[in-house]
């Protein structure tokens, strides 16, 4: 008897341990992390729209996702969506004064990635997020990839924020990210014409 209930116990103890590790894990892939990031802050060459009263038409999905960029390299745009809130698009942040939030996923055999636009009140707003995505939240994942092996490129441009994520579809085989990341943060060329524009 008290060699069944000393084999009891710790058999018990495991498992709420085995539990407790299995919850964590299953929480932490609810709001991963791009394991390599940068951010970048906004510059003079966005000063013209450093302001939204200085661009205030809205952004449309057509305007950021054109029918030129419905194929990125290796990659294939399988949605575009405007999000009603823009805290929609986020954990552990908040985008405060966004109006828009414009997202995109895209796939591919080896590799599959995402990009989102917030449209923010100002520079500093906008260097406010760039800055929380880098230390106490990110974006919320809407494309199955690997985030454990991902890499991300967050960027301020005047009131805007963009931010590019790509990672590989198979763990086992890391795919070449560079290409896909550059590829999708092109599309936040879309910014350049607004400068264009308020001149």
């Amino acid at each position: 008897m008290t060699v069944r209930a000393r084999v009891v116990i710790p058999v018990g103890a495991a498992a709420l341990a085995v539990a407790a590790v299995g919850g964590w894990l299953w929480l932490g892939r609810a709001e991963p992390r791009p394991s390599a990031f940068q951010g970048e802050p906004t510059s003079a060459m966005y000063a013209l729209i450093n302001e939204r009263q200085s661009d205030a038409a809205p952004l449309t999905l057509d305007e950021v996702f054109t029918a030129d960029t419905a194929t990125l390299g290796p990659l294939r745009r399988e949605s575009a969506e405007q999000l009603t809130d823009c805290d929609e698009a986020l954990w552990g942040a908040s985008a405060t004064g966004c109006t828009q939030a414009l997202r995109a996923t895209y796939s591919g055999e080896a590799g599959a990635g995402q990009f989102v636009i917030f449209n923010l009140a100002d520079g500093r707003a906008a260097d406010a997020l760039v800055s929380a995505l880098s230390r106490s939240g990110f974006v919320r994942q809407a494309v199955p990839f690997d985030a454990a092996h991902s890499r991300a490129q967050a960027r301020a441009l005047g009131h805007y924020v963009t931010v590019a994520w790509a990672g590989p579809v198979r763990p086992e085989q890391p795919a070449d990210l560079v290409p896909q990341l550059l590829a999708l943060d092109r599309l936040g060329h879309v910014v350049q014409q607004r400068v264009i524009a308020a001149t």
